[in-house]
This record gives C-alpha cells, sequence and structure tokens, in this order.
C-alpha cells in the first residue's frame, strides 16, 4: 500500500482531534439562554430540540398571560356588579330614593369612560404590570369602602374608584389577551367581562341571602381573589416597554383606524344597546324581578343578571368560530326577540317568561358584542388595537350608563317601573335594527372579517 493511503487515516484522527480543540476553545461567550455555537454544529439535533423547548416554553407563558388577564376581568367585572343585589336594602337601611343607586352606577360608568380615554396610555409610559397592580390597589380599596360604607356617599366613591381602576385596566387586559393569542384571545376578550359580571351578581345575592355580614363578606372575599391575581401579575404580566410622560399621552383621545371605522360605525349602536341591556339588568332588573314575582329573595332577584351574562358567554365560546358579521347577525336577532319575550313577560307578569327572555337577550348580548371585535381586531395593527379597543369600551360603557341613570330618573319621578322598562326595550329594539341592516349588507371580506 503507498505511504500516502497509509498515513491518510492518520491525518483525519490528527485534524478531527485539532477542530475539536479548536470548537472548545474558540467558541464565543454566549447570553445566558442562548444556544451555543459549538454544540449547534457538532449536534444539529440539539439544537432543534431546544429550539423546540423555547417554543414550547414561549407558548405556555402566553398561555399563562392570557388565563391571567383573562381572570382578572372576570374579578374586576365581578366586583363592579357585587353591589347590584344590595342596592335595595342600602335604600331600605339609608331610606334613599332609588335615584341614589342609580347615580351610584352611573359613577362607575362614567369614571370607565374617563379612564378609558384619559389613562389607556399609562401602560406605553409605565408598563403594564404596574398599571395593573395599580388598578387591582384600586378596585381593593374600593372594596373596602363598600365594606364599611354607612351611607351612599362612600358608595359613590368606592364606584368611581372602580371606573377608574377598570378603565385603566380593560383595554390593556383586552390588548394583553389578543397580542397573547389572537383566536383565544379575542374570545376570551369579548366574554370575560359577561362572566364577571353574571358570576359577581349571583355570588353576591347567594352570599347576601345566606352567609352572615352579607354587606361586608362579598366584598371581603373578592378583595381576597384581587390581592392573589396581584402576586400572579408580578410572576406572569410581561413588564412591557416604557417611554418618557408626556401631557398628549393622557389627553382624552379616541383613536378608530381608517380601515375600521366603516365596521366601528355600523356595529356601535348594537354595542350601545346590548352593554346599554346589561345597564339596566345591573341597576334595575332586582327590584323589576321582585316587582314581577312579589318576592324579596336577593338571589333569586340576581337571576335575571345572571341569565343574562351566563347566556352571553356560553354564546361567546360556542360561536367562536364564526365569523364577526354572522356573528354580529345573530346577535341582533337574538337581541330583538330577547326584547320583544321581555315585553311580553312584564305584561303578562310571569317571572319564568322573563328568565327566557333574559337567556335569549343574553344571546344577543355574547354575540352582539363578540361579531364586532371579530370584524374590528384584524383592521388594526397591533399598534392601533387599544386605542380602537378603549373606543369600543367607550361606547359600551356609554350604553351601559345611559340605560341606567335615565330610567332610574324616571322612575324616581314617579314613573312606574314596568312601564319604563316596556320603553327601554323599544329604545334599545330601534338601536339594533340598523345594525343588523348594516350586518346582513355586508359583502366583501374586508367587511365581513
Amino acid at each position: 500500500m503507498p505511504t500516502t493511503q497509509r498515513q491518510l487515516p492518520r491525518f483525519r484522527e490528527t485534524t478531527q482531534r485539532e477542530l475539536d480543540r479548536f470548537k472548545q476553545h474558540a467558541a464565543p461567550a454566549r447570553v445566558p439562554g442562548e444556544l451555543p455555537h459549538a454544540a449547534a454544529i457538532t449536534i444539529p439535533a440539539l439544537g432543534k430540540a431546544s429550539a423546540s423547548q423555547i417554543s414550547r416554553t414561549r407558548t405556555g407563558a402566553q398561555r399563562s398571560v392570557l388565563v391571567l388577564a383573562s381572570s382578572i376581568v372576570v374579578a374586576f367585572l365581578a366586583a363592579a356588579n357585587a353591589p347590584s343585589p344590595l342596592y335595595e336594602r342600602y335604600e331600605t337601611a339609608w331610606h334613599a330614593s332609588p335615584l341614589i343607586g342609580t347615580i351610584a352606577f352611573a359613577g362607575y360608568a362614567v369614571a370607565v369612560i374617563v379612564g378609558l380615554l384619559c389613562l389607556k396610555e399609562l401602560p406605553a409610559l409605565l408598563g403594564r404590570r404596574v398599571v395593573l397592580l395599580g388598578a387591582i390597589a384600586g378596585q381593593v380599596l374600593a372594596l373596602a369602602l363598600f365594606a364599611v360604607a354607612g351611607s351612599f356617599a362612600l358608595i359613590v366613591v368606592g364606584r368611581v374608584l372602580q371606573g377608574l381602576a377598570s378603565g385603566a385596566a380593560l383595554s390593556t387586559l383586552s390588548a394583553a389577551m389578543v397580542e397573547s393569542d389572537a383566536e383565544h384571545g379575542t374570545v376570551a376578550s369579548a366574554a370575560s367581562p359577561g362572566a364577571g359580571s353574571g358570576s359577581g351578581a349571583l355570588l353576591s345575592g347567594l352570599i347576601v341571602q345566606f352567609l352572615p355580614d352579607p354587606r361586608q363578606t362579598i366584598y371581603l372575599i373578592l378583595a381576597a381573589i384581587l390581592t392573589t391575581q396581584a402576586l400572579f401579575v408580578v410572576r406572569v404580566m410581561p413588564r412591557g416597554q416604557r417611554r418618557p410622560l408626556s401631557w398628549k399621552a393622557v389627553s382624552p383621545q379616541v383613536a378608530v383606524p381608517a380601515d375600521a371605522k366603516t365596521t366601528f360605525m355600523s356595529t356601535a349602536p348594537v354595542v350601545f344597546a346590548v352593554w346599554g341591556l346589561s345597564g339596566f339588568y345591573a341597576a334595575l332588573s332586582p327590584a323589576l324581578y321582585g316587582a314581577l314575582s312579589r318576592s324579596d329573595s336577593v338571589w333569586q332577584s340576581a337571576l335575571p343578571l345572571f341569565a343574562l351574562l351566563a347566556a352571553a358567554t356560553a354564546t361567546t365560546i360556542v360561536l367562536r368560530r364564526l365569523n364577526g358579521r354572522a356573528q354580529t347577525i345573530i346577535g341582533a336577532v337574538a337581541m330583538l326577540v330577547g326584547l320583544g319575550i321581555t315585553v311580553a313577560a312584564i305584561e303578562s307578569g310571569s317571572t319564568w317568561l322573563y328568565l327566557v327572555a333574559s337567556a335569549v337577550a343574553g344571546v344577543g348580548f355574547g354575540a352582539g358584542f363578540q361579531g364586532p371585535m371579530r370584524r374590528m381586531a384584524p383592521q388594526a395593527a397591533d399598534a392601533q388595537r387599544q386605542a380602537l379597543l378603549s373606543a369600543v369600551f367607550l361606547v359600551a360603557y356609554v350604553g351601559l350608563g345611559v340605560s341606567a341613570v335615565i330610567p332610574g330618573a324616571l322612575i324616581s319621578s314617579g314613573a312606574a317601573l314596568t312601564a319604563v322598562a316596556i320603553a327601554l326595550a323599544a329604545a334599545l329594539a330601534v338601536l339594533t335594527a340598523p345594525a343588523l341592516y348594516a350586518a346582513t349588507r355586508a359583502r366583501t371580506a374586508h367587511e365581513i372579517s
């Protein structure tokens, strides 16, 4: 055998040893968490496995953010609706008119609007984590005021504080849900408010009816839940990027991207209507159910609001695969049918028919809110989405407040509760019908979404 051929294996072995020594000593320093360059060259499978592990870790973190953000919305809205079953007791104990309770509820709605308009940029200025911790602290303080209240004055102050905290946090939480998972985040953003509102009202009614210290217990339970969530915010929620403070950032602004304006204008009436119905239910439905049933049961008076919002939440989940146009149509139709059954229930004095009407209208609430959200979300860039969500919630909470304050004022001036409820149902139907017509006329993929 020639010498060159005999030396070739030895040469290859020496070359491989030198190459290995070079990789060991010359590999560049790496940032913690970054794959080693040598390992990536010599063992490609290890690099692929590590990338897969990193992807799973990132997905797990995004899922944690989605779950946490959704649970905070549920807790915020549960806290917002917890006083509803207690308003009649407050009015009796403090010798107040129904208008005072309605004003307290309206104070919450107005404060939410102020928070949405003036505080929506706080996450960019201070970071999401700081804003959420501050909002949770505001909610806990409001619940403490409710627990020690001896008059409606502290209730109103607490409601305003709740509203500001919710306004600062709601669009931030919605944006966090959508960014963590475009599909499931949109569903959670639409379903969480209804789940929180319904569970809060029913839980409050049950506690008031069956547990001791009814005017304190529900608030202490919710405060404990929110405090626990604050600990998870510290662990799970990203800090977010911050930028210098400017007065322009806290000035009232409503931003609807050009691509979303047509959809926003055509769906705003149904968003107003479904949240308006929710506002009436939260403020005055317990009294209406009591008048129909001739019962003073607190937990039963919370059933219509629970039926409305439970049906809304279930609808949001069941219809999540449908496009925004289809959901808007379903929501508008269910809203009109539910309002019609409501009038029939009031005229006949039937409590079971009123509960059926509440559930049917709840389908309208769920689809009538998720449909527009689903249609508008793809029409805004990431940087525009939070401002757009603020605009949607602005319309929602204007409807919430107006539909509680005006009926409350009419009832306080001597109008019959049943007559006011029928008139409100007619007004909400008038608002819903044009949105149904606009949705059925949508033809392009951009309009349907």
